[in-house]
Order: C-alpha cells, then structure tokens, then sequence
C-alpha cells in the first residue's frame, strides 16, 4: 500500500494562549511550558463534516482519482453530533462516493489503525483505492471552566488516499485498559427499566498517568518495528508522531538519540487535534516539499483506552495540482 493523496483543513477561529488566559487561571507560559502549544484552532462558524469534507476532497485532488473511483471510505473521529448515522454516511454523497463506509473509534491512534485496516483490505483484495478521513472536534469534550483538558486541544480534520504499491513495510498497533487515565463519558437516554443513573463527564485526563503511558507504549512500538525490520533509529529519516505534547515527543526523541530536525512537530500552532494530528503533519511537509521520494518514515500515535499504533513506510511523492488563479 502507498499514499497518493493527501488533505486537511482547519476551523477559521484561531484561540490563542493569552486569550484562554481571559478566563481561565492559566498564561501563555503556564500552558507553552507544559505542552508547547501557543494556538489552536476550534469550530464556531463550520462544522465538523465540513471540515471532514474540505479534507477529503483536498486528497482526492492530489491522488487524481475521481470520488467515484474510491473503493472504500473509512473515518475516524472519537464523537461528534451525531450516533447514528455514521460521519462516513454523511460524508459519501457530498464527496461523490458511492461506497461502503464505516467509522472507526481507535481515539488519537485512531489515523494509523485505518491505515492498519486499509492495508489489510487492499492486500485480501477487498479494495483498491481507499479514502480515508480523520475528523475530531476535542473541544466540544471538554469542560470549558477547567485548564487542565481545555488548553491541550484544537478541532480539525485531515485525510489521505491509499492503494496498492510499495509503500507500507510494517504495522503494529496494539490495545490496553487503561479507562481511568483517560476518558469522556456521555449519557443515553433513559429507559422506564434502566436503574443506573447516567450523567455526561467532561474530558476527564490523568496528565502524569497518560504521560508515561504513551512514552512507555510508543517507544515500545519504535523498537519493535524496528527490530522486527532489521533497523536502527538512524534509518528512519523523520518520525511523524501524534502531536499532543512536545514533553512526550522529547522522551520519545531523547531515548531513540536522534536530532530534533527529525521530529517536525505542528502542535504549536494546533494543539491536539486527536487522531487527525498526523495526517495534518503528513499533508503540510508533503505540500511543502519536505517529504523527498524514498524517504523512510515512522509514524506513531496514542490515545485513550490505552492504544497505540505505529508503522513504517517509504515516502512517494505526491504531485499536487497548480493553485488556481483568482
């Protein structure tokens, strides 16, 4: 498998530190030194299938397929507005797919397990071209009188296009319980039989709980791949990892005892954007040239329940249309 496309897009209200600040107990340095995020982005005017479309229609673009020729649509999102039907659903007529869709909740590792999936179909020759789009609003999780959760996250929505070739080597991505480090609970409706009382729980995050966690798991993953592939830190020419936090991402750098240039991060500018995180890393340096023909990648992830997921690749250029004139 390999990719052919890619795409993001980003909520037009940027929320800086300084203006979190305005009625939180926190500042600019509290918040820089802790995570290294200095902005966001979150929804006001847009909405989260918006988003999701713009994305994924910026990915069909590059990869010069036609929505029509799309075998499979899977997203991932942890939650939005609505259960039933599924963002995928929504999403097919406006992207002109007519497919079989579903969504996927692997949380913030939730990018690399529909890779992991969409692998596993174009190799049983269950698909051929795949579209997959990767939609989160975190802030709508959050309770917005608190610091600890609210400062950490941004809204956004990032896709990629894959079918078959050279591109994958080697995919691990694995699961633990781990509820209480990590979690956001809504309620059901009620029911005349139900004798549970049900009430909805703002994002809940044990910080220090979910930091040793996800170095522990992602360094875990690294390793494995690396081993199992016979490589060394030094083969991997950038690391592309979930960007949540700068801290974990240093951990995860000083242990492999590679150079910084290796770990291009975004986070400043979004903060968390959950599963999308990667996908946005992977449609900026590609844009930007800074993704070469035949560079080796490791991307990484974690997130809630605790999961984790990583994989090796060999980049393909991707050649993106000429911006249209105004």
């Amino acid at each position: 498998m390999k990719i052919i496309g890619t795409g993001s897009a980003l909520p037009s209200k940027e929320v800086t530190n300084d203006m979190l600040a305005g009625f939180l107990e926190t500042s600019d340095s509290w918040i820089t030194s802790r995570t290294g995020i200095k902005t966001r982005r979150l929804l006001s005017t847009e909405t989260l299938s918006e988003l999701a479309l713009k994305a994924g229609m910026s990915a069909l673009e590059s990869s010069g397929l036609k929505p029509e020729e799309i075998d499979y649509l899977i997203c991932s999102n942890v939650a939005n507005s609505y259960v039933s039907p599924s963002l995928g659903s929504i999403l097919l007529a406006p992207l002109g797919c007519c497919c079989p869709c579903f969504d996927l909740n692997g949380a913030c590792a939730g990018l690399i397990y529909s890779l992991d999936i969409a692998d596993a179909f174009i190799k049983t020759g269950k698909a051929k071209k795949i579209l997959i789009i990767a939609a989160e609003e975190p802030s709508r999780f959050c309770n917005w009188h608190e610091r600890e959760t609210t400062v950490l996250f941004g809204d956004a929505a990032s896709a990629l296009v894959v079918t078959e070739g050279e591109g994958f080597k080697d995919f691990r991505v694995t699961g633990e319980t781990h509820t209480d480090a990590l979690y956001y609970k809504r309620s059901l409706e009620t029911t005349p039989y139900d004798r549970v009382e049900e009430k909805t729980t703002p994002l809940v995050m044990q910080g220090r709980e979910v930091f040793k966690l996800a170095v522990r798991s992602c360094i875990k993953d690294v390793d494995m791949l690396l081993e199992r592939n016979g490589m060394k830190g030094d083969d991997i020419d950038m690391y592309l990892l979930h960007q949540a936090n700068l801290r974990i991402i240093d951990s995860i750098r000083e242990h492999l005892e590679q150079p910084q240039e290796k770990f291009p991060t975004n986070l400043q500018r979004y903060g968390n954007t959950s599963s999308a995180s990667i996908g946005i890393l992977i449609d900026e340096l590609s844009r930007a040239g800074q993704l070469k023909d035949g560079m080796t990648l490791m991307l990484s992830a974690f997130g809630g329940g605790f999961v984790t997921g990583a994989t090796i690749l060999t980049w393909s250029e991707v050649h993106y249309p000429e911006p249209t004139k105004e």
